[in-house]
């Protein structure tokens, strides 16, 4: 980074957090930490809650699992308008004029103690491990463009992150939010625009979308039937639609969102700007990837994009073997190159494709071969799998982008990955503080002693965030480590809350078993079964609602 990209990463941090203390001043009491005292406009909301979704992790990861796979993983976020105006009329009503501070204090008052407190449980443990790939997602860009290690990274910005976030709660993090989607917005145009500009002259946007194609890069929709593929039409429609009724309608980092509106009205709105914006934005996120693929058809792409893997592979046994497979890449590269340009001056003049269109597919395959040898290698030399897809985008970064606009890049990639820790840390200590705290140890201490302890609970959670982030890195891809973790919790979390909505006779007995149940089977069926993690989702929420129905219906009625 030059002396430029790090002044424009200063400014724009420092700026983005000032500008959240200072919107936190008027907080007042728990009540202002965790809700804001009920204050916020819905546009501010609704940007909270997509950057909340969104992070670094989709910078990243998303980028990283399209330049492997396409833009298959959009699929997932199909179902998200139809979950957003189904959260407006069933759920949002329930939570808001309950004037709860969390999803399942309302549980309490519909179910029992019992019910609240297991759900409550199981979100801390699946927020509290996802947690810490969110804070995993930056160390990779800095490691990558900066040359530290992930760990300093990791606690360095952990740190700073629930410094800040214990001083301003949730308003902090909700004003964060905005400047961070903002600034992404901004930064998916720019990285869009360089891009294209580093590509030859004579390649246009007709030629990249067509070179796209012809990898089948474009293709979004898979409409086989196969349970054990996570990405196709099918399962992005019914387990990506329980997933994000789940992440949206029970996840506290989401309720405690529009529980801080101005009103019901206020609340829905913020959704219905999020079901138009979030899948426009997702698919440009993937974009990204692809391109990024056409891209490296005409600039040689790394071997390996980790250059920490690279490093420790050449330097082992195996280091003569990695200089075989390097410079084979490098020779086959120069040969996909070379059909590329003559595929594209064919297409020009009208003349037969075919013959080119085979030479390049067979490149490609050769490509991926050695990249695949190469993860090998990572895997016998360091012992666990290559996360190698994580650094596909900080890698272009570091080497494509102009000063300047990599420190604005880099802010953007940092920011929005504290922005969205910050949200996880005041929903886990609301959750913490509010649903067993205040409930089981100190029911009527003093406003003051809540807030003391709230931050308290910030910093607890904040210190797990970053003990999980050291792990997060052994996961693969980051986009789908983190739907993979929650996907474990979420139906069974659902399920409960359909049973509360839309079970009328459903009691707090019914409740609790059935969530066992839900979990139970899930983890059955992720143990004994190839089915994709997308459904895990279905069956969890399932599995809840008939078997809290049938426990919750009288014993002089039982046949």
């Amino acid at each position: 980074m030059t002396t430029l990209d790090w002044f424009v990463f200063i400014l724009y941090f420092g700026g983005v957090v000032a500008f959240a203390v200072y919107h936190s001043r008027k907080n007042v009491g728990i009540e202002g930490y965790y809700l804001a005292n009920r204050r916020l406009p819905w546009g501010a909301i609704g940007l909270s809650v997509m950057a909340t979704q969104a992070s670094a992790i989709t910078f990243i990861g998303t980028t990283g699992q399209a330049y492997d796979n396409g833009m298959e993983f959009i699929q997932v976020y199909l179902p998200q308008p139809l979950v957003m105006v189904l959260l407006c009329f069933l759920f949002v009503p329930f939570f808001y004029r309950a004037k709860v501070y969390t999803a399942y204090q309302y549980l309490e008052n519909r179910f029992d103690a019992k019910t609240r407190s297991l759900t409550s449980l199981l979100f801390l443990l699946s927020r509290g491990m996802a947690t810490g790939i969110v804070l995993y997602a930056p160390a990779v860009v800095l490691s990558v463009m900066m040359g530290w290690d992930e760990t300093i990274t990791i606690l360095i910005m952990g740190t700073v992150t629930i410094l800040y976030t214990m001083l301003g709660g949730i308003t902090a993090v909700i004003w964060t939010d905005v400047l961070q989607m903002l600034m992404m917005f901004a930064g998916i145009g720019i990285a869009l625009l360089i891009l294209f500009g580093e590509l030859p002259p004579e390649v246009g946007v007709g030629d990249v979308i067509y070179i796209g194609g012809i990898q089948e890069m474009w293709k979004s929709i898979d409409l086989s039937w196969d349970p054990t593929n996570p990405y196709t039409l099918w399962s992005g429609l019914i387990g990506g639609f329980f997933l994000a009724l789940a992440y949206f309608g029970c996840d506290q980092s989401q309720v405690q969102r529009y529980l801080t509106a101005k009103s019901l009205k206020q609340s829905r709105l913020s959704l219905i700007f999020n079901a138009f914006l979030k899948v426009p934005m997702q698919f440009c996120i993937l974009a990204i990837g692809v391109l990024l693929f056409v891209f490296y058809h005409f600039e040689q792409p790394p071997l390996i994009f980790n250059p920490a893997e690279a490093t420790l592979v050449e330097n082992s046994q195996q280091g003569d073997q990695f200089a075989r497979l390097r410079s084979e890449h490098g020779a086959v590269h120069n040969l996909r190159k070379e059909a590329t340009l003559g595929l594209l001056k064919a297409r020009s003049n009208g003349e037969e494709l075919g013959s080119w269109r085979n030479q390049i597919q067979q490149y490609d395959q050769q490509l991926a071969l050695l990249r695949r040898e190469s993860k090998e290698l990572v895997l016998e030399v360091r012992g666990s799998a290559s996360n190698d897809v994580n650094y596909v985008f900080p890698s272009y970064l570091v080497k494509y982008v102009p000063a300047g606009v990599l420190g604005l890049m880099i802010a953007v990639i940092f920011a929005a990955a504290m922005s969205s820790l910050d949200s996880e840390l005041t929903a886990l200590s609301s959750a913490t503080v509010v649903d067993f705290y205040q409930r089981y140890w100190r029911k009527d201490a003093s406003e003051s002693h809540y807030l003391t302890v709230s931050r308290l609970a910030t910093l607890f959670w904040g210190i797990c965030a970053s003990g999980m982030a050291l792990y997060a890195g052994q996961l693969g891809s980051l986009i789908e480590a983190v739907n993979r973790v929650g996907s474990y919790f979420y139906g069974s979390l659902l399920g409960v809350f359909l049973l509360a909505f839309l079970v009328k006779r459903a009691n707090g007995t019914g409740a609790f078993l059935g969530l066992l149940g839900g979990m139970s089977s899930v983890f059955l069926v992720s143990v004994y079964t190839d089915i994709a993690w997308l459904y895990y989702n279905v069956v969890g929420a399932v599995v809840v609602v008939i078997v809290g129905t049938v426990v919750s219906i009288p014993r002089t009625t039982r046949i």
